[in-house]
């Protein structure tokens, strides 16, 4: 049987039935083996069973990087049930209409965010069972029946009363395992399906392309509730590894220790974090040796990313990938690419293919620059109860019933067939009668000494129709020493006259998502 076939829970049962003494994650002091894991598993899928969960039920997961969270993802499976996690710092109002928009059956929160959950169950028409973990369940539990809440249990309780035997299962690959919500920001939330097929063939793909084996040592410090977060603890479970999970990169120096002292192989970074090592010295860690590899997504690295990983991580080889949350990842730069490709976000995951279609719809596979369409086994069922949406970016593919996705994305292809990203279509901005990628201008803001991040957005204008306006954070000991005039200056001796901002606004910081990845709606 291939592996997965009767639903990716069979990751866990493969891995435990291998080396059920092996530990599979790692949070704080605590360790867990593949057999505990699995046990652990087993009797939230019996838990949820009992409260009325079933094949094909939609169950949320609310809350930070916790062992809690991770067990949930796999009992939920257990159950026949498809989950979502949704990131701790999620409203809510959001959080409800999640609930209503997914029709859960049920819902498993960290007892810390209580205030969020409750206020989120009251609000929604769908009545879902709750089940609470961590150290203030007490308090939640009174806090719900405070607000009326009924059917609220303690998850460890719930759990503790269940078998640690395997529930019969009926999934197949074709069943939806996972929803995963994209964040909202072109409107509200939209829920992107994904089938344990879908899921299964995206780990085998990103693994085969880093090499992955069972003696890997894995950072999972990305939040679980995106899919980059997400799919290190999926792969994980399937090659037999061992996940190091941590909360955040709040504070890098002990994430940088917790590397040292637990022996990482894999950092999965985002651009952020690399920039946070960058301006890190004098600090008592010494270059981590065992690094052997470091993956990048959510934005291009910049040299200064590169300097940094060099220095911390000396023996990694880096993988710039590409991808959305409809299809898991796109693309990968080969390590031995990162210097003849700049700029490039690489060639096709294995087992898919990529090309563009230009403004007359003609397909191109190299020498081009167009809309990103993607084919493979990775793209996602639909979004969930978005038929009109779903239809216009899942298209007919050359095969009968194959579909294929049109991305929003305006990418180029090189004479090798190299992709790079240059904007999301809604994102180009028209001024002066030319598209100005944002991406473009970005980029040579990110070349001026002293510039931390930035972002750039198109505003109204009377004469224009839309303006170019850019947001910038200077570090620190630059305070003060451009002026908006310095800034424009700067960027006519880089760009065409029509791609300089015609606005400059200095910032503190930039809203980011939790994956540090910059929100650009509002800004306009």
């Amino acid at each position: 049987m291939v592996l997965g076939a009767r639903g990716i829970a069979e990751f866990l049962e493969a891995s435990a039935a291998r080396t059920p003494d092996k530990v599979a994650l790692v949070v704080g002091k605590a360790s867990f083996t593949y057999a505990t894991l699995d046990a652990w598993a087993n009797r939230i899928g019996h838990a949820l069973r009992a409260r009325g969960v079933g094949r094909g039920d939609r169950v949320l997961i609310f809350g930070d990087n916790t062992a809690e969270v991770a067990a949930a993802i796999w009992g939920v499976l257990k159950a026949d049930a498809v989950f979502f996690v949704v990131n701790a710092q999620v409203k809510a109002e959001k959080l409800a209409y999640m609930i209503d928009d997914a029709a859960v059956a049920a819902v498993i929160a960290d007892a810390v965010l209580a205030t969020a959950w409750t206020d989120a169950v009251q609000r929604a028409t769908t009545k879902p069972a709750v089940f609470v973990h961590g150290p203030q369940t007490p308090r939640a539990l009174d806090l719900a029946l405070t607000a009326g809440l009924l059917g609220v249990d303690d998850l460890a309780a719930a759990v503790a009363a269940q078998p640690d035997t395997a529930p019969s299962r009926r999934t197949l690959d074709v069943d939806l395992a996972a929803i995963i919500y994209t964040s909202g920001s072109t409107g509200e939330p939209k829920g992107a399906t994904l089938t344990h097929r879908n899921v299964a063939f995206a780990s085998w793909s990103v693994t085969t392309l880093l090499e992955n084996t069972a003696d890997e040592v894995i950072l999972g410090v990305v939040p679980m509730a995106f899919n980059y977060g997400l799919y290190q603890w999926l792969m994980t479970v399937r090659l037999g590894a061992t996940l190091v999970l941590e909360r955040s990169f709040a504070f890098p120096v002990a994430i940088l220790q917790r590397v040292a002292a637990t022996g990482v192989t894999g950092f999965p970074g985002v651009p952020t974090m690399f920039a946070l090592l960058g301006e890190l010295t004098n600090i008592p860690v010494p270059p981590l040796t065992n690094v052997r590899y470091v993956t990048n997504t959510a934005a291009a690295l910049l040299p200064k990313h590169f300097e940094a990983i060099a220095r911390w991580f000396p023996n990694a080889q880096v993988y710039s990938m590409y991808g959305l949350t409809e299809c898991k990842r796109v693309s990968w730069l080969p390590p031995a690419d990162l210097a003849r490709k700049p700029g490039s976000v690489g060639i096709a995951i294995p087992g898919t293919e990529f090309w563009v279609v230009d403004a007359e719809g003609q397909r191109h596979d190299r020498s081009a620059e167009g809309e990103l369409v993607v084919r493979g086994s990775h793209i996602m069922a639909g979004y969930w109860r978005k038929p009109e949406v779903t239809a216009r970016f899942l298209r007919p593919g050359p095969l009968p019933g194959e579909v294929l996705f049109y991305t929003g994305d305006y990418t180029r292809l090189d004479d090798d067939g190299y992709l790079y990203f240059i904007a999301r279509m809604d994102e180009v901005i028209k001024t002066r009668g030319e598209k100005v990628a944002p991406r473009e201008v970005e980029a040579a803001l990110e070349r001026i000494e002293g510039v931390r991040e930035c972002a750039v957005v198109g505003v109204p204008d009377a004469i224009l129709g839309s303006a170019i306006k850019a947001f910038v954070v200077l570090a620190d000991e630059y305070q003060g020493r451009y002026s908006e005039k310095d800034v424009m200056l700067r960027l006519g001796q880089m760009l065409e006259a029509y791609m300089v901002p015609k606005q400059v606004e200095f910032r503190a910081s930039l809203p980011k998502t939790a994956m540090g990845k910059i929100v650009k709606k509002g800004l306009a």
